[in-house]
């Protein structure tokens, strides 16, 4: 064990990891992210909290994080190389893990272009893979990204990455995927998969290079919630790929239904997703629906989670 993670002890027992995803408030109400702590809290392995999302501003992921903590859910610390210098990353790394947050998502973040403040300045320092390396090397070798000792304890730390199996070009998405494994990333959560064919190529590749041995790949799922959702991921997402027969599909059902076949949806993606050789779990993004992770882990035949005591 390499943290006291609970989302690292279900992975490395075998068994097949859910994790959860909650975005911050625009604001200071803790009450926001209790509220989804309490609906995700006994469904969910680890709850990621965003950092930032869309370049919009929100309550911080390490505060939110703090908060779900509290509630005795185990938090995935999301930290975008878009907001902050190496010397403020390694800071907060350190400042989450004296506070028990054991798992440390890293990716590069959405352009500020895309949020409330076009005109900020990015950062970019470092980026993912980089910060894998460097969060990898805090953990490891005590040491900062600068080349002085942590003295003072290292941070334990769950390292994770994201990737994208169907941005283009595809051809360099394993490679791309093998750098952050090579950086030290032990876990990954895919983007949104709904062209589960697609998804099935891509791990063909990662099998082919052992990748699924070297890291714990979480493939994502997000349930759709009307067909107006469908379309729009269909065509205004850069990167996402959905099949014209989903949006179809949905715009087929009764509006008052779309929902309850959203989740249908994604209830077969998973049991899709639990076929495929090298899958370890799945990433539920119900964006602000959280109300439907509960029910789509019970027809997934996900529950109830593993209960692991530190040290199992």
């Amino acid at each position: 064990m390499m943290s006291n993670s609970n989302l690292e002890r279900v992975l490395s027992s075998g068994n097949f990891a859910v994790t959860g995803e909650c975005g911050p408030p625009r604001g200071i109400d803790a009450e926001v992210v209790r509220s989804k702590g309490k609906i995700l809290k006994g469904y969910v392995d680890a709850c990621n909290v965003t950092d930032n999302q869309t370049a919009m501003v929100r309550m911080s992921s390490f505060a939110a994080c703090v908060i779900l903590r509290e509630m005795g859910l185990d938090a995935v610390m999301q930290m975008v190389c878009r907001d902050r210098n190496r010397i403020a990353m390694q800071s907060d790394i350190l400042g989450a893990a004296a506070l028990g947050i054991n798992n440390l998502l890293c990716l590069s973040g959405d352009h500020q272009r895309f949020g409330d403040h076009p005109g900020a300045k990015n950062v970019f320092d470092v980026d993912s893979i980089q910060l894998v390396s460097i969060a990898k090397k805090m953990r490891d070798d005590s040491t900062f990204q600068g080349g002085k000792p942590i003295k003072q304890g290292a941070p334990k730390l769950f390292v994770g990455a994201a990737e994208n199996p169907f941005a283009d070009p595809f051809a360099i998405r394993v490679p791309r995927l093998a750098k952050k494994i090579a950086a030290g990333a032990s876990f990954i959560q895919t983007q949104c998969i709904y062209n589960v064919e697609r998804f099935a190529e891509w791990m063909k590749g990662v099998r082919a290079r052992g990748l699924h041995e070297r890291a714990y790949i979480l493939g994502g799922v997000t349930p759709l919630k009307s067909a107006k959702m469908a379309a729009y991921m269909a065509k205004g997402v850069a990167g996402m790929d959905v099949p014209q027969h989903y949006v179809e599909r949905m715009e087929k059902t009764p509006k008052e239904e779309q929902k309850a076949e959203g989740i249908k949806i994604a209830v077969e993606t998973i049991q899709q997703l639990r076929e495929i050789e090298g899958v370890a779990g799945v990433h539920l993004m119900a964006i602000e629906w959280e109300e439907a992770v509960p029910e789509i882990v019970k027809m997934a035949g996900l529950y109830p989670r593993p209960q692991l005591a530190a040290g199992n």
